[in-house]
C-alpha cells in the first residue's frame, strides 16, 4: 500500500471507529452481549486466515514467514489492534499483514500465481472453518439436546454460530477484487494483459475506491447477500449431513 494511501485511509478508519465505539458505549445490554458472543469467533477467523497465508507461502518456498513467527495458531502472533476492532465493531476488518517475497518461491509457478495461491489461502481456510464449525454445531444440536438445552450449550451454541458468520464475511470480503483485499491478487493472472498493466498502475485509484465503497456502506450492501447465501448453504449442507 502507497504511504500517502495509509495514511489517508488509516485516519478515516480511525474515524469511524471511534464514532463506531462511542455508538457501542451507549448501546443495550443486548449488543454488548452480542460483542462478547462475536469475539471467539473474530480471533479464530483472523489467526487462522493469516496463518494460512503464511503456510501456503512457506510451501511455495518463501521463509520469510517461518522467520517472522508467522507459522502459529496463536492469535498476538496475527492480530491488529485496529483490524480486530473494525470486524468486531463494523464487520470489515483485517488482521496484521503477513509479509511474502515473491523472489523466494520456488518455479513450479510464476511469481503471479504464486501470489494468488497464496492470497486465495486465507479466504478458502476461512470457508473450510466455516463448514467445520457448521458440522460442530449441527453435531452438537444432534446428539447433544442435554447439553444445548442448558445455559452453557446455548451460550456455546451461539458463539459457535457467530464464528460461522464471521469466517463467512471474513472470506468473501477478503475475495472483493480491490486492493488492499486479497481477492485484488487472486484475479490479477486471469486479466488480459493490458488490463493487468493499467491495474497495476493504477492500484492507488482502487485503494480510493475501496475506502468510498466502505465509508458509504456500499461495501456491506454488496456482500451482505453473498454473506448469506454462502452461510444458508453451509448450513444447509450440515442439516443434510446429520438429518436435522
Amino acid at each position: 500500500m502507497y504511504n500517502s494511501n495509509r495514511k489517508i485511509i488509516y485516519g478515516i478508519i480511525i474515524a469511524m471507529a471511534i464514532i463506531t465505539l462511542l455508538n457501542y458505549a451507549t448501546s443495550s445490554q443486548g449488543a454488548l452481549l452480542s460483542l462478547l458472543f462475536t469475539l471467539p469467533g473474530v480471533l479464530i477467523a483472523i489467526t487462522f486466515h493469516e496463518f494460512a497465508h503464511a503456510y501456503a507461502a512457506d510451501k511455495l518456498g518463501d521463509d520469510t514467514p517461518r522467520r517472522q513467527g508467522r507459522l502459529s495458531l496463536n492469535p498476538m502472533d496475527h492480530i491488529d489492534p485496529l483490524g480486530i476492532l473494525m470486524l468486531i465493531f463494523v464487520h470489515i476488518g483485517w488482521g496484521k499483514p503477513v509479509q511474502v517475497d515473491p523472489r523466494n518461491y520456488d518455479r513450479r509457478f510464476s511469481m503471479e500465481v504464486a501470489d494468488a495461491i497464496v492470497s486465495i489461502a486465507g479466504p478458502i481456510m476461512n470457508f473450510i472453518l466455516a463448514i467445520v464449525l457448521t458440522l460442530i454445531y449441527c453435531a452438537i444440536v444432534k446428539f447433544g439436546a442435554a447439553f444445548y438445552m442448558t445455559t452453557a450449550g446455548s451460550v456455546t451454541l451461539t458463539i459457535i454460530f457467530y464464528a460461522i458468520i464471521v469466517n463467512v464475511g471474513l472470506g468473501v470480503f477478503n475475495l472483493i477484487p480491490l486492493p488492499p483485499l486479497d481477492g485484488s491478487k487472486v484475479f490479477l493472472p486471469i486479466l488480459p494483459s493490458k488490463v493487468k498493466y493499467w491495474f497495476v498502475n493504477n492500484e492507488h485509484i482502487f485503494y480510493m475506491v475501496f475506502l468510498a465503497l466502505w465509508v458509504t456502506g456500499l461495501a456491506g450492501r454488496f456482500i451482505s447477500p453473498a454473506i448469506d447465501f454462502i452461510a444458508n448453504q453451509i448450513l444447509t449442507f450440515g442439516q443434510f449431513i446429520f438429518r436435522l
